[in-house]
C-alpha cells in the first residue's frame, strides 16, 4: 500500500504508513538559527524501525546537541566535513565517512568550514530513552547542553525552534 502524501506550503508531509518514493527537494524540510536544515522523509509519521533523515549545517553549527539514546544510529558524511564527538573524543569528518553508534554512544556532530551535509539512519525501537551530555569536548564546538539532561527543550534552548520552511537549495 502507498502512504499517503500532502502538498504543504512547505513541502509534501507523509501521513500515513506504507511505501513511497518521494525527492528530498520536494519534502518539507525544517530550519532552525544555528543549527541549519534537516529533513525527515517521514512526515508526521513515525516510523516502526527505522527513522532517516538528511542535516545541513553550515560551519560551526551543530547537528544536534551531544547525546546518546538506546538505539543504534548511522551517519554517512555526504559532502563538506568538520567534527564528530564520539563518547567525548574528537574526530575528524571528510567526505564519505561512515560513522557507527551502537546504543548508548555520546555523539554529535559539527559543520566544518565548507559545512556539513549528514546522512542519517537510526533504529526506533526505544527511541524514548536517552540523555543530553554537558561534556566539554562538546561544549567546545558549541554542541553541549549547559548541563546533562534528558529534557529535548532544555538542550537546545539557545536556538530557536525549528520552523517548516520550503526546500533551500541546500543539496545541489
Amino acid at each position: 500500500m502507498e502512504a499517503p502524501f500532502e502538498e504543504t506550503e512547505h513541502g509534501l508531509v507523509c501521513k500515513g504508513e506504507g511505501w513511497f518514493l518521494v525527492n528530498a527537494r520536494d519534502v518539507r524540510w525544517r530550519e532552525s538559527k544555528g543549527r541549519g536544515a534537516s529533513a525527515n522523509f517521514g512526515g508526521d509519521t513515525l516510523f516502526d524501525q527505522l527513522g532517516v533523515g538528511i542535516t545541513i549545517v553550515g560551519p560551526g553549527e551543530p547537528t544536534t546537541m551531544y547525546h546518546w539514546e538506546s538505539n543504534e544510529e548511522d551517519f554517512i558524511v555526504l559532502r563538506g566535513g568538520g567534527v564528530a564527538i564520539l563518547d567525548g573524543e574528537e574526530h575528524r569528518l571528510r567526505q564519505w565517512d561512515a560513522i557507527h553508534c551502537p546504543p548508548g554512544t555520546a555523539h554529535a556532530f559539527v559543520g566544518g568550514p565548507e559545512g556539513l551535509v549528514l546522512f542519517g539512519v537510526g533504529a526506533r525501537e526505544r527511541a524514548d530513552e536517552g540523555a543530553y551530555v554537558a561534556d566539554p569536548v562538546a561544549a567546545r564546538f558549541g554542541a553541549a547542553p549547559e548541563r546533562d539532561t534528558d529534557d529535548t527543550r532544555e538542550a537546545y534552548r539557545r536556538f530557536g525552534p525549528r520552523e517548516p520552511v520550503r526546500y533551500g537549495g541546500w543539496l545541489d
